[in-house]
């Protein structure tokens, strides 16, 4: 385990601690730490896009912020980049087929009209997923190849309530969490 120098500033680039481990050492760490699926939209006048994000997280429930991050290897990053609101759809299991649309790269994500509108600020929304949160982006980092990003919740609607099937991705495969997984 690297520590890092009491004199180090809490900005202070990887680099600067040294050796680290290398991207396949992550990747296989965090293959082991199962994430909550969501699939993200926006869009900035140049048509809507969608991804799929294992990322997002509550901040504060007063004020309601969230995070989540991209990668800029992303075929929507570069609208994410510069959207001043997003929509976040948080699935369950019912949703795996949406969320695997998200993850697959080059299609079109909005082909099919009918599972999608958009929301009376413009936003593009699946109108089937579980629940869905509109945010205001507030600030963006960039940390490595990937950009962070902090957004304000403004409106919110739940499809179905959390059923006790959770979507989960886990060493790289899809996962359902219920009744049947629980352990305490």
């Amino acid at each position: 385990m690297t520590s890092i120098p009491a004199t180090a500033a809490p900005h202070a680039r990887p680099s600067t601690f040294g050796s680290s481990l290398s991207a396949d050492e992550f990747k296989t760490l965090f293959r082991g730490h199962p994430g909550g699926v969501a699939v993200i939209t926006a869009d900035v006048g140049d048509g809507p896009v969608a991804l799929t994000a294992t990322s997002v997280a509550s901040v504060s429930a007063d004020p309601p912020l969230l995070i989540f991050s991209i990668s800029a290897l992303s075929s929507a990053s570069t609208t994410l980049a510069r959207a001043e609101t997003v929509v976040v759809h948080l699935l369950d299991a019912h949703d795996l087929e949406l969320a695997q649309l998200g993850a697959t790269s080059g299609v079109d994500r909005f082909a099919d009209a009918s599972r999608w509108s958009r929301l009376v600020t413009g936003e593009p929304v699946y109108g089937n997923a579980r629940a869905w949160v509109r945010c205001a982006v507030i600030e963006r980092m960039d940390a490595g190849g990937s950009t962070v990003i902090a957004a304000h919740a403004l409106q919110s609607q739940i499809q179905r309530d959390a059923d006790g099937t959770a979507l989960v991705y886990h060493n790289r495969t899809w996962h359902r969490l219920d009744e049947n997984s629980r352990i305490a």
